[in-house]
Protein backbone atom coordinates (compact mmCIF):
# COMPACT_ATOMS: atom_id res chain seq x y z
CA UNK A 1 0.00 0.00 0.00
CA UNK A 2 1.01 3.73 -0.69
CA UNK A 3 -0.04 6.34 1.81
CA UNK A 4 -1.99 9.39 -0.08
CA UNK A 5 -0.81 12.55 1.55
CA UNK A 6 -2.42 15.32 0.86
CA UNK A 7 -1.25 19.06 0.52
CA UNK A 8 -3.20 21.34 1.54
CA UNK A 9 -1.46 24.56 0.60
CA UNK A 10 -3.75 24.98 -2.40
CA UNK A 11 -6.67 25.35 -0.07
CA UNK A 12 -5.27 27.73 2.34
CA UNK A 13 -4.24 29.87 -1.21
CA UNK A 14 -7.93 30.02 -1.75
CA UNK A 15 -8.78 31.12 1.55
CA UNK A 16 -6.21 33.96 1.73
CA UNK A 17 -7.08 35.18 -1.72
CA UNK A 18 -10.52 36.38 -0.40
CA UNK A 19 -9.30 37.79 3.31
CA UNK A 20 -11.50 36.16 5.66
CA UNK A 21 -11.48 32.21 6.48
CA UNK A 22 -13.28 30.55 4.00
CA UNK A 23 -12.87 27.82 3.14
CA UNK A 24 -11.82 26.63 6.97
CA UNK A 25 -8.48 25.25 6.36
CA UNK A 26 -9.39 22.45 9.21
CA UNK A 27 -12.95 21.72 8.04
CA UNK A 28 -11.00 20.55 4.42
CA UNK A 29 -8.48 18.26 6.36
CA UNK A 30 -11.51 16.79 8.51
CA UNK A 31 -13.21 16.18 5.24
CA UNK A 32 -10.16 14.54 3.77
CA UNK A 33 -9.79 12.33 7.06
CA UNK A 34 -13.60 11.27 7.07
CA UNK A 35 -13.01 10.36 3.54
CA UNK A 36 -10.10 7.84 4.63
CA UNK A 37 -6.91 9.74 3.98
CA UNK A 38 -4.01 8.69 6.14
CA UNK A 39 -1.59 12.02 5.12
CA UNK A 40 -1.76 16.21 5.94
CA UNK A 41 1.07 17.79 4.01
CA UNK A 42 1.95 21.14 4.43
CA UNK A 43 4.79 23.51 2.61
CA UNK A 44 4.70 26.74 4.78
CA UNK A 45 6.75 29.28 2.92
CA UNK A 46 7.95 32.70 4.72
CA UNK A 47 5.89 34.66 2.92
CA UNK A 48 2.90 32.96 4.23
CA UNK A 49 1.19 33.08 0.65
CA UNK A 50 -1.16 30.26 1.73
CA UNK A 51 -0.43 27.71 4.65
CA UNK A 52 0.62 30.04 7.41
CA UNK A 53 2.84 29.01 11.02
CA UNK A 54 -0.69 29.15 12.58
CA UNK A 55 -2.11 26.69 10.12
CA UNK A 56 0.67 24.48 11.35
CA UNK A 57 -0.08 24.88 15.12
CA UNK A 58 -3.76 24.23 14.53
CA UNK A 59 -3.61 20.61 11.83
CA UNK A 60 -0.96 19.51 14.34
CA UNK A 61 -2.78 20.12 17.17
CA UNK A 62 -6.04 19.03 15.40
CA UNK A 63 -4.37 15.79 14.21
CA UNK A 64 -3.04 14.98 18.10
CA UNK A 65 -6.46 12.59 17.87
CA UNK A 66 -6.00 11.02 15.28
CA UNK A 67 -2.49 8.75 15.38
CA UNK A 68 -3.50 6.78 12.11
CA UNK A 69 -3.18 10.10 10.61
CA UNK A 70 0.70 11.22 9.37
CA UNK A 71 1.42 15.09 9.48
CA UNK A 72 4.27 16.09 6.70
CA UNK A 73 6.02 19.60 6.75
CA UNK A 74 8.13 19.62 3.79
CA UNK A 75 10.07 23.18 3.28
CA UNK A 76 13.89 24.85 3.21
CA UNK A 77 15.46 23.86 6.52
CA UNK A 78 16.07 27.52 7.43
CA UNK A 79 15.67 28.07 11.27
CA UNK A 80 12.72 29.73 11.56
CA UNK A 81 11.21 26.64 9.50
CA UNK A 82 13.27 24.43 11.92
CA UNK A 83 11.83 26.20 14.96
CA UNK A 84 8.36 25.53 14.08
CA UNK A 85 9.14 21.62 12.84
CA UNK A 86 10.00 21.00 16.18
CA UNK A 87 7.81 23.13 17.81
CA UNK A 88 5.01 20.76 16.55
CA UNK A 89 6.55 17.39 16.10
CA UNK A 90 5.58 15.68 13.01
CA UNK A 91 5.43 12.10 11.97
CA UNK A 92 7.75 13.16 9.04
CA UNK A 93 9.76 16.99 7.95
CA UNK A 94 10.49 16.50 4.17
CA UNK A 95 13.78 18.87 3.21
CA UNK A 96 13.46 20.71 -0.14
CA UNK A 97 15.56 23.23 -0.94
CA UNK A 98 13.60 26.28 -2.27
CA UNK A 99 14.61 30.04 -2.23
CA UNK A 100 12.17 32.57 -0.24
CA UNK A 101 10.58 33.69 -3.37
CA UNK A 102 10.22 30.38 -5.27
CA UNK A 103 6.89 30.00 -7.06
CA UNK A 104 7.06 25.84 -6.67
CA UNK A 105 9.52 23.39 -5.78
CA UNK A 106 11.26 22.80 -9.23
CA UNK A 107 14.84 20.69 -8.27
CA UNK A 108 15.72 17.94 -5.71
CA UNK A 109 18.91 18.48 -3.51
CA UNK A 110 22.27 18.52 -4.77
CA UNK A 111 23.52 16.70 -1.67
CA UNK A 112 26.88 16.91 -2.11
CA UNK A 113 27.14 20.51 -2.67
CA UNK A 114 24.95 21.22 1.09
CA UNK A 115 26.10 18.06 3.13
CA UNK A 116 27.16 19.86 6.06
CA UNK A 117 24.15 21.62 5.95
CA UNK A 118 21.80 18.56 5.58
CA UNK A 119 23.81 16.36 8.31
CA UNK A 120 23.12 18.94 11.10
CA UNK A 121 19.85 19.01 10.19
CA UNK A 122 18.80 16.01 9.62
CA UNK A 123 20.95 14.68 12.72
CA UNK A 124 18.52 17.21 14.60
CA UNK A 125 15.81 15.84 12.99
CA UNK A 126 16.30 12.61 14.43
CA UNK A 127 17.30 13.39 17.74
CA UNK A 128 13.58 14.97 17.66
CA UNK A 129 12.06 11.63 16.57
CA UNK A 130 10.92 13.13 13.47
CA UNK A 131 11.15 10.95 10.47
CA UNK A 132 12.86 12.74 7.89
CA UNK A 133 12.83 12.93 3.77
CA UNK A 134 14.91 14.66 0.89
CA UNK A 135 13.40 16.23 -1.69
CA UNK A 136 15.80 14.30 -4.70
CA UNK A 137 15.87 14.46 -8.53
CA UNK A 138 15.56 10.40 -9.75
CA UNK A 139 19.34 10.08 -9.70
CA UNK A 140 21.12 7.15 -9.10
CA UNK A 141 23.96 8.78 -8.05
CA UNK A 142 21.88 11.13 -5.60
CA UNK A 143 20.48 8.41 -4.24
CA UNK A 144 23.82 7.19 -3.44
CA UNK A 145 24.89 10.15 -1.64
CA UNK A 146 21.97 9.99 0.94
CA UNK A 147 23.20 7.48 3.47
CA UNK A 148 26.05 9.94 3.96
CA UNK A 149 23.97 12.09 5.52
CA UNK A 150 21.67 10.01 7.30
CA UNK A 151 18.35 11.07 6.06
CA UNK A 152 15.17 8.11 6.97
CA UNK A 153 13.42 8.73 3.04
CA UNK A 154 13.63 10.33 -0.21
CA UNK A 155 10.87 12.37 -2.02
CA UNK A 156 11.48 11.75 -5.72
CA UNK A 157 10.62 14.89 -7.72
CA UNK A 158 8.46 13.61 -10.50
CA UNK A 159 8.02 16.65 -12.30
CA UNK A 160 9.97 14.82 -15.11
CA UNK A 161 7.98 11.88 -14.73
CA UNK A 162 5.00 14.07 -15.48
CA UNK A 163 6.26 15.99 -18.55
CA UNK A 164 7.23 12.91 -20.19
CA UNK A 165 3.85 10.85 -19.44
CA UNK A 166 1.95 10.33 -22.97
CA UNK A 167 5.08 11.12 -24.80
CA UNK A 168 7.63 9.02 -26.90
CA UNK A 169 10.55 9.79 -23.34
CA UNK A 170 8.00 8.35 -20.83
CA UNK A 171 9.41 5.05 -21.17
CA UNK A 172 12.84 5.93 -20.35
CA UNK A 173 12.12 7.95 -17.59
CA UNK A 174 10.11 5.94 -15.82
CA UNK A 175 13.28 3.47 -15.94
CA UNK A 176 15.24 6.31 -14.53
CA UNK A 177 12.51 6.70 -11.41
CA UNK A 178 12.24 2.86 -11.12
CA UNK A 179 16.34 2.68 -10.98
CA UNK A 180 16.73 5.51 -8.57
CA UNK A 181 13.85 3.80 -6.45
CA UNK A 182 15.46 0.77 -6.50
CA UNK A 183 18.66 2.07 -5.35
CA UNK A 184 17.31 3.99 -2.72
CA UNK A 185 15.56 0.46 -1.59
CA UNK A 186 18.60 -1.28 -1.60
CA UNK A 187 20.18 0.92 0.49
CA UNK A 188 17.43 0.82 3.23
CA UNK A 189 15.83 4.38 2.43
CA UNK A 190 12.09 4.60 2.33
CA UNK A 191 10.78 6.21 -0.87
CA UNK A 192 7.95 8.92 -1.12
CA UNK A 193 7.39 10.91 -4.63
CA UNK A 194 5.64 14.18 -5.46
CA UNK A 195 5.08 17.06 -7.94
CA UNK A 196 2.71 16.93 -10.49
CA UNK A 197 1.22 13.65 -10.04
CA UNK A 198 -2.34 13.34 -10.66
CA UNK A 199 -5.60 10.87 -11.13
CA UNK A 200 -4.09 10.15 -15.14
CA UNK A 201 -0.17 9.54 -14.54
CA UNK A 202 0.08 7.82 -10.92
CA UNK A 203 -0.91 4.31 -11.89
CA UNK A 204 1.54 3.56 -13.98
CA UNK A 205 4.55 5.65 -11.54
CA UNK A 206 2.97 3.26 -8.88
CA UNK A 207 4.42 0.19 -10.84
CA UNK A 208 7.46 1.26 -9.17
CA UNK A 209 7.59 -0.74 -6.71
CA UNK A 210 8.58 0.19 -2.73
CA UNK A 211 6.81 3.62 -2.78
CA UNK A 212 5.70 4.26 0.62
CA UNK A 213 3.50 7.71 0.17
CA UNK A 214 3.16 10.44 -2.65
CA UNK A 215 2.23 13.80 -1.75
CA UNK A 216 -0.38 15.20 -3.96
CA UNK A 217 -2.20 18.92 -4.00
CA UNK A 218 -2.55 20.88 -7.01
CA UNK A 219 -3.79 18.15 -9.47
CA UNK A 220 -6.17 16.81 -6.59
CA UNK A 221 -7.62 20.21 -6.22
CA UNK A 222 -7.78 20.80 -10.08
CA UNK A 223 -9.48 17.52 -10.16
CA UNK A 224 -11.94 18.00 -7.31
CA UNK A 225 -13.08 21.36 -9.01
CA UNK A 226 -13.86 19.26 -11.83
CA UNK A 227 -15.70 16.04 -10.61
CA UNK A 228 -16.12 16.67 -7.16
CA UNK A 229 -13.82 16.10 -3.98
CA UNK A 230 -15.55 12.62 -2.74
CA UNK A 231 -15.12 11.25 -6.10
CA UNK A 232 -11.41 12.34 -6.27
CA UNK A 233 -10.23 11.05 -3.16
CA UNK A 234 -12.35 7.49 -4.00
CA UNK A 235 -9.97 6.86 -6.82
CA UNK A 236 -6.67 7.90 -5.32
CA UNK A 237 -7.68 5.91 -1.94
CA UNK A 238 -8.10 3.07 -4.97
CA UNK A 239 -5.07 3.63 -6.89
CA UNK A 240 -2.62 3.90 -3.80
CA UNK A 241 -4.65 0.28 -2.59
CA UNK A 242 -5.23 1.94 0.52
Amino acid sequence: MTVLSVNVNKIALLRNSRGRDYPKLLKFVEQLLALGVKGITVHPRPDERHVTRQDVYDISQYLRSRSDVEFNIEGYPSEDFLDLVMAVSPAQCTLVPDQPDQLTSDHGWDVSANASQLTDVLARLRKAGIRSSLFLNASITAVELVPGVDADRIELYTEDYARSFGTAAQDKVIAQYAAAAAKAHELGLGINAGHDLNLENLPEFLKIPHIAEVSIGHALVVESLQQGLAGVITQYLAITGA
